[in-house]
């Protein structure tokens, strides 16, 4: 049976309580951190030299040369070219629709004249050169490769460069025809922190980026916030995580269903139902002790709720929105009877599904929004990944001689309100002295 946390909204620590759930250490311990500030220092001295080492080591793999760890996209095409039909047809489906959402998250440069003639906008690029992780310990993600790699294709990325782990010489097939189908640019064999160095600081063989995506392990994640700065980084993101308001009338057996698709991704991943009425909560419970001996995963998942999930009762489905956006969940089911009425009194998460037809499971791989989410309560100010992430803005700025002369007497005095006399002096010489 499985021994999940319950909590009532009434009880007199319920807020503490709730903390003290949502706690969660996004900080690496120090074996962690200095193993990869050694790995970085070492890709960033050695390159390709170094990649080989940590494959050796870390992948099991008996590589003699650089090229060694590129894989062509000849390579790319051949998995795609292999995969079962129905998984080709999934995957193109998916990257249609993930393609077409991301297509109204276009940005457009923009700009506006002043009477005087002053032009001021704002200019959006896509950023040159990307780097995505794709993970490959624990479990394979083609689905990570179409959600990282497509939003950039999308903002005209010239070149998307992939790292992935092949442990013991291991490649996933679907992962590889995933970035066939995304037209991912170069694609190399390499995983953990070397990669991450390898995309920061470039090395023989890998070209260096301007900015990291997609997920990974503790040691990935370690090492984005190490090279942040010297290359933009997605997020650091943290477990999976699933929040479920229902008002008691969805069949118990897809709730309890819902909250395993999250809680099997890993031993750390938070499941949360949260519920006006105690006997759904109870019945939603028995279906998880009947249903887990069901899921091959079930020792993950067992770990999973027992030590992060949570079953809440509250008074009402309005609290169930307040205890919401004080979670800030990654995914946010509202399994409700009327879930419009409710979605804009949410301020925080990650991503929301409506209704109760409506599994987040599906949000995972194929709706089309982004899957790649703020976690850890970062939803509070983060957003999910899109096109939005490979651009970039610059402002426009183009005074005309009014422009210049009105301007210049304002930035003047306040350049020397704050000291900075060759500042007032550059703006002073472009003004008019006849007035």
């Amino acid at each position: 049976m499985l021994e999940i946390q319950r909590l009532t909204s009434s009880a007199q620590y319920f807020w503490s309580q709730l903390d003290n759930l949502l706690a969660w250490d996004t900080v690496s311990d120090d074996t962690v951190t200095q193993t990869v500030r050694d790995i970085l220092q070492n890709v960033r001295r050695k390159g390709d030299t170094a990649l080989l080492d940590y494959t050796r080591q870390f992948d099991r793999r008996n590589v003699q040369n650089p090229e060694e760890l590129i894989i062509p996209k000849e390579r790319l095409q051949q998995a795609l070219e292999g995969l079962d039909k129905t998984q080709r047809q999934a995957l193109e489906q998916a990257a249609e629709r993930i393609s077409n959402y991301h297509q109204h998250q276009k940005q457009a440069s923009w700009q506006y004249t002043e009477a005087d003639g002053t032009i001021l906008g704002q200019q959006v690029t896509p950023l040159s050169k990307v780097g995505l992780y794709v993970p490959g310990g624990k479990a394979a993600y083609p689905s990570s490769v179409l959600m990282n790699a497509l939003p950039a294709k999308v903002a005209y990325v010239a070149e998307i460069i992939m790292v992935v782990p092949a442990p013991d010489n291991n490649l996933n097939e679907m992962v590889l025809a995933a970035a066939a189908i995304a037209d991912v640019n170069k694609v190399f064999s390499i995983g953990g922190a070397q990669a991450i160095g390898a995309l920061a600081y470039g090395t023989e063989t890998v070209p260096k980026v301007d900015k990291i995506v997609g997920p990974g392990n503790i040691y990935v994640a370690t090492a984005k916030s190490m090279v942040f700065g010297t290359v933009g980084i997605d997020m650091i993101a943290g477990p999976s995580e699933i929040m479920v308001i229902c008002d008691g009338q969805t069949d118990p057996d897809w709730i309890a269903m819902d909250l395993f698709s999250q809680a099997e991704h890993d031993e750390d991943a938070r499941a949360i139902l949260i519920s006006p009425e105690v006997a759904f909560l109870d019945t939603v419970q028995d279906s998880m002790n009947r249903l887990i001996e069901q899921m091959p995963r079930a020792e993950i998942i067992r770990t999973s709720l027992t030590q992060q999930g949570a079953l809440i009762q509250v008074k009402n489905l309005d609290e169930a929105i307040e205890v919401a956006n004080f979670i800030a969940p990654e995914h946010l089911e509202l399994s409700i009877e009327n879930p419009q009425a409710y979605v804009s009194k949410v301020r925080h998460a990650g991503a929301i599904f409506m209704g109760r037809y409506t599994a987040e499971a599906l949000g995972d791989y194929c709706a089309g929004p982004n899957h790649v989410l703020p976690t850890s309560r970062t939803a509070r100010f983060s957003s999910p990944l899109g096109v939005y992430d490979f651009q970039k803005r610059s402002s426009l700025i183009m005074c005309s001689e009014q422009g210049a002369h009105t301007l210049g007497q304002t930035a003047s005095i306040l350049a020397y309100g704050e000291g900075l006399q060759a500042h007032a002096k550059s703006a002073e010489y472009r003004i008019r002295r006849n007035g």
